[in-house]
Formats: structure tokens, sequence, C-alpha cells
């Protein structure tokens, strides 16, 4: 029996289930460039340079190593448009009957696929927990933590361990990770990769065909290939991971990628397996190079953060994106796309999106997370946007972290508190407020700094719901303990300013 085995732009991975699984000799391998793919939310130009220039160059790869593959381009003029319409065309080409494929990333694509005729999924079994183990854990607990998840991950895999207990004492060396960044540091930067024939040919199409899609296209310097991606973290690891713990929450204006290691993409796409990546930032520490808080801050992102948030997409379900606790329905702001504001720090973060598909977590977080968050942005309109605008935004990964992280939309199920914060903190963690128009230490008039505004609205909007909260509960009798008529002030200068976004 012939079989088409489907991989798709995210299952970059010689190793893939679907693969093992396959017959080399007899079965063939589709990978198909669909508009539905490209079009379901307006994803960056970027992003769609990323994933088909890295689905060709795979395909390459496969046939190198003796693989039959049938490869549509988004140009053939008889592609369908959809993955479905690619799998029953392929059907007809090669007299298959069924279709073999490694579970999608996505509840959208599940729930399509598995309505195929003749279709066999498989595990994805790239990650390190099985996101049905993932539902066993969660099942009876009062409440999901990534701290206690993570630690059965470490315990699994022996990572920084000596022996049952953690190497130097503790699991978790995060208040030794945030420090803001010196302006004088000497930073590295990531490693930039040149086009080639291939990626080109990428680049013209999507100049063509997706010339209204967020973002610029040039210059292009993301690595397409296993190699380029496994040079890239190796670069990492020799200029950025010594720092990197320490400066991970630091934000800069003239710098965007501090000792960040920017292979998420990669991870994301398939390009890098994260077990190795994690093993081979233990060397560094084990061998002397990097210090135990940079080296435990990096994996805890990849086994700990990045898993939990996996396991909590496919935990509860396709309707946690509709996730809307705090009854957030403002428009999201025009200055999203276009970094048309007087606010330093979200014209910043915008404008580096715009041209780099790429913003760290702290500027996702705590810069256009935290404003959506106070302003009452509608966390569906924000999810969308991150995951439009981010390459490494794929849906498992992108949605609990903005609906649960960032927005507290889940209503406190996957955060122990809304990251909500003032001004203070943009300015302690960066040099964003220095070149700003609004006066970070001003408290309320037209000048203070909208954060200052609206973070007290939105305590004030919420106070039922805050003071239940052990980490809120402070603020909101501070609120409570200003005299009515600096509440009326506050409140006015709030509702001022957010009548200025519409």
């Amino acid at each position: 029996m012939k079989r088409i085995v489907l991989v798709l732009g995210d299952q970059l991975t010689p190793a893939l289930s679907s693969l093992r699984a396959a017959d080399r000799e007899n079965d063939v391998v589709l990978m198909a460039e669909v508009i539905a793919e490209a079009t379901y939310v307006r994803h960056h130009k970027k992003k769609i340079v990323l994933i088909l220039a890295a689905m060709r160059h795979f395909a390459a790869e496969l046939r190198m190593s003796g693989w039959r593959v049938d490869y549509v381009t988004l140009s053939d003029p008889a592609n369908s448009g959809s993955l479905h319409g690619e799998v029953m065309r392929a059907f007809v080409r090669h007299g298959a009957t069924h279709v073999l494929a490694t579970e999608p990333g996505e509840w959208r694509l599940m729930r399509e696929m598995a309505q195929w005729p003749s279709v066999t999924l498989l595990p994805d079994d790239r990650f390190l927990a099985d996101r049905h183990g993932f539902a066993s854990w969660a099942e009876n607990r009062r409440g999901l933590r990534m701290e206690h998840f993570y630690r059965l991950m470490r315990l699994k895999t022996g990572l920084l361990m000596e022996g049952d207990q953690p190497a130097g004492g503790r699991w978790n060396f995060d208040r030794d990770n945030r420090n803001p960044a010196p302006g004088a540091l000497a930073l590295p930067e990531p490693l930039r990769f040149e086009s080639d024939a291939i990626t080109r040919d990428v680049l013209e199409m999507v100049a063509t065909r997706f010339p209204d899609h967020f973002g610029e296209l040039n210059p292009f310097w993301f690595a397409v290939t296993r190699a380029g991606a496994e040079a890239a973290f190796a670069h990492f690891l020799r200029h950025g991971l010594r720092d990197f713990g320490r400066y991970q929450d630091a934000m800069l204006r003239g710098n965007r990628f501090l000792c960040h290691s920017v292979v998420s993409v990669y991870l994301n796409l398939g390009l890098l397996d994260p077990l190795t990546m994690c093993r081979a930032v233990e060397v560094e520490w084990r061998a002397g190079r990097v210090p135990l808080n940079s080296a435990e801050g990096f994996i805890r992102q990849v086994i700990g953060w990045r898993e939990f948030v996996r396991g909590i997409y496919w935990w509860c379900g396709p309707e946690y994106a509709l996730s809307n606790a705090l009854g957030a329905h403002r428009p999201l702001p025009a200055f999203y796309w276009s970094a048309d504001t007087h606010m330093t720090c979200v014209r910043a973060c915008v404008s580096q999106t715009r041209e780099e598909a790429y913003a760290h977590h702290i500027q996702r977080l705590m810069v256009t997370g935290n404003f959506a968050l106070l302003a009452g942005i509608d966390p569906h309109a924000l999810h969308e946007w991150y995951l439009a605008v981010y390459a490494d935004a794929f849906e498992w990964v992108e949605l609990p972290n903005t609906i649960g992280m960032s927005q507290f939309a889940d209503g406190g199920l996957l955060a122990s508190k809304p990251y909500a914060a003032s001004g203070a903190y943009i300015h302690r963690m960066s040099d964003y407020c220095e070149a700003c128009t609004y006066d970070v230490k001003a408290k309320e008039g037209p000048k203070a700094c909208p954060f200052n505004l609206l973070y007290w609205h939105f305590v004030a909007r919420h106070v039922d719901r805050l003071r239940g909260n052990p980490r809120m509960v402070q603020m909101v009798r501070t609120w409570e303990g200003f005299a009515p008529e600096k509440q009326a002030r506050l409140t006015r200068d709030a509702e001022r300013f957010l009548a200025s976004l519409g």
C-alpha cells in the first residue's frame, strides 16, 4: 500500500514520527505551500519567507537521504490552496490510498486532519512531555504552576542535577536574572546568514504575493537549514550564553537582541532539538565557561516554560482561545501595526517587530502585553497580533503565553498574578524612558506616563478580583487608601488617555 507522508512547515525534523513509520522505498513525502496556511492570520512577511524557505531546504535534505518528495509550491497553478486539497491531489498523482502524518501543533489543523479519510496521525514525540501525560499530571491539581512541572522535567532529564538535588542547591535562579543592562556593555549579535538562490526565490515570491502583509522583508538574515540553525546556536553558546541569565530581562534602544539566543525560530520549526540544546548548555556550565544562573535560565525556558505552555494548550482545548476572564473588549490600537505612538517603549518594540519579526520575551510581556492588559485590549485580538507578527509564533506556544500569562484572560489558570506593571518597571529594566515624550516619574496629568495612569485604572476596574489575589492585594489596599479626589483625578486622566486610542 503506497502512502502519502504529509510533513508540515513546523515539522522539519528527519526523525519525525511519521518519517520513522514510513517506508522509504514505497511511500511519498508530500510537502505543500498553501495559501490557507499563509493567511489564516496575516503573517509577517519574514515569517512566511522563513517557513517556506526552510521547507524547501528540508525537502532537498530529504531527497538527499533517499526519500521521494513531492513538493508543491505556492506558485503552482494547480495548487488547491489547502492542505486537504493537496493531499487529495497527491492521492491521484501517486495512486496512494492512505495519508500518514505526525499530529499538527494546532487545534485548528488537528480538527481538520482528523476528519480526512484514510489518515493515521502519530504523536509528535519531539517534545519531552507527552500531552496526554501532561493532562494526567494537571487533572486533579488545584492550580497549575510551571515551577512544579519544571522540577519534574529536571528530574526526568537529569539536567543540572546532582543526584536527586538541583545543582547549586536551588531549582530556580530567576532572582539572579533581572539586571538592567549597562549601556556600555559589549553585546553579541545573533549569527546572520546570506540568502541562497532558493531563499531569494521565496523572497521574490513573498514580495509579489503578500505585499500588504505586516513587516519589512529585507534584510532577511535567518538561517533556513539545519546546519545554519546549529551554527546559530553554537554562536550563542560561545558569545551570548555567559551573560544571558544576568541580562535576559533587560531592554535597550540601541541593541535589539542583547544576549538572547534568537533560536526559538529554529527550535519551533524543528530544525533544532530541545534536549540536545539543553545538554549543550549544561556542558558549558560544567566546563566552567558560563555561570549557573545563565545555564539554568536557558534550560528553564526550554524544558520548563516551553513544555508547560504546550501542555496547557492541549489540555485546555480550542475554547481556551476565547477566554476573557477580565472582560477586556477594547480594540487593538492602530499603533500595534504602525508604531505611531509617543510612548517610546511601545514604539521601539513595535518598530523592532515590524523590521525583525522578533522581540524578546520581556518586550512582549512587559511592554506590548502589559499595555494591552492595562488598557483592557481584547485578548483574542492581541493573540492574533502576536501570532501574526513573530517568526517563532505558532499557536501552541503563543496562545497560552498571551491568554494565560500576558493577559490573565484565563483567570489565573496559568499565572499566579496578572503581569501588570507601571512605568517604573520599564524605567528600571530599560533606557526607553530617557527619550520619551511622557514623564515616567509623573503619576498624574497630561505628561504622566500612560503606564502609570493605566496601572491604577486597571486596579480600580478589577478591585474585587484582585483583592482575592495574595500577590495583588497590597495594590488594592494602596488604591483604596488614596483620597477620593486623587482616585477621581487618576481615573479622569486614564480615561482621557484611553479615549485618545480611538
